[in-house]
């Protein structure tokens, strides 16, 4: 029994001095396939940065959805107000229900971007191999993503539109939202809104969603991989990531925001009292007429200060999380231009 032991504390050591244990940990990883890989990667960075941004995140859809008490008010006043009346934990609200749908939309997003640019490379030999792959790919890959996991996105904006007044003194500006049903979480909204109005109800708003996610998301991989083809490879740190990343969503977040303001909208109609002179939308460019008729062309625009703040450190952070990710993970680099053999 003694030498049994002796033995198993031998072999122990014998693996610490060789390294043998960290290569077996090393080949589990490898074992694992490659989409699988990009899937946490994607999910990781997703979350990360949803977090670092909830806040922002909040007051710009209570901006958005023409909130009563924040209709007038900027991107200060706004967090100032919901720290008062809601406190620290007032800037988090949805952000359970936005970390649930952005990990599997940012896992979903990011690891069907690789394959579906694997694929047109390998597929589509008439287009080339130029940026214009990182922009079909983007998009096609955004239109998977938010197909997957809109319903949860839908719960988000519902959640975030409620405000409460959790300190006593909010009162009588909430009187018209406070008569509106509230929902206690994820299961509340979807449950209600699918019993209001089945699937489609779930999928209120998704015509503005594709109509946007597919230019920006292509937009935001265009934008973000032809920055960094022009950086060498020995300079592109964390820094230079997160700084394409920023140029990247500001770029596409500025052409599509107006269809952004027409599904968060088309997402809380039944919540917002009809005091406000809010109708309801058919589609997509009916939406975006109609906000300009009745709420003025700044209205398409409303947020879009917050957006700016928080688009630089959501898009910039995913981006760099998600490339670091895939070198802790030992994703394989991507497939180069060059090594596309013809045929």
């Amino acid at each position: 029994m003694s030498s049994s032991q002796g033995s198993t504390l031998s072999s122990n050591v014998a693996e610490l001095v060789d390294g043998s244990s960290s290569h077996r940990d090393v080949s589990l990883l490898d074992d694992v396939p490659v989409y699988v890989k990009e899937l946490i990667a994607g999910g990781t960075a997703g979350a990360f940065a949803k977090t670092v941004i909830a806040p922002l995140e909040r007051t710009k859809i209570l901006l958005q959805t023409r909130t009563e008490g924040f209709q007038s008010l900027g991107v200060f006043q706004s967090l100032k107000k919901l720290l008062k009346h809601e406190g620290i934990l007032g800037f988090y609200k949805g952000n359970g229900a936005s970390v649930i749908r952005i990990v599997p939309y940012a896992a979903l997003h990011f690891m069907t971007y690789e394959q579906y640019r694997v694929w047109i490379l390998n597929n589509c030999p008439a287009l080339g191999t130029g940026p214009v792959i990182d922009l079909l790919a983007g998009s096609v890959a955004g239109g998977t993503a938010v197909l997957c996991t809109y319903p949860l996105d839908l719960a988000r904006t519902k959640l975030a539109y409620q405000v409460a007044d959790t300190r006593g003194g909010f009162r009588r500006g909430m009187k018209s939202i406070c008569a509106q049903p509230a929902y206690n979480g994820i299961k509340d909204v979807l449950t209600g809104v699918y019993k209001e109005g089945g699937m489609r109800a779930l999928y209120r708003g998704i015509g503005p969603t594709l109509t946007g996610i597919l230019p920006y998301a292509g937009l935001k991989f265009y934008v973000y991989e032809e920055l960094k083809r022009h950086v060498p490879e020995e300079h592109q740190s964390i820094v230079m990531r997160l700084s394409c990343g920023a140029i990247a969503g500001l770029f596409g977040q500025t052409i599509t925001y107006p269809l952004d303001v027409v599904r968060r909208q088309m997402q809380v109609e039944n919540l917002q009292p009809f005091s406000q002179g809010n109708a309801r939308y058919r589609n997509t460019f009916e939406g975006l007429s109609t906000i300009v008729r009745n709420q003025g062309w700044k209205q398409l625009f409303a947020g879009l200060s917050i957006n700016y703040i928080k688009i630089v450190p959501s898009v910039a952070i995913g981006f760099a999380a998600y490339d670091t990710m895939k070198v802790w993970l030992r994703i394989p680099p991507r497939q180069k231009s060059q090594s596309i053999s013809p045929g």
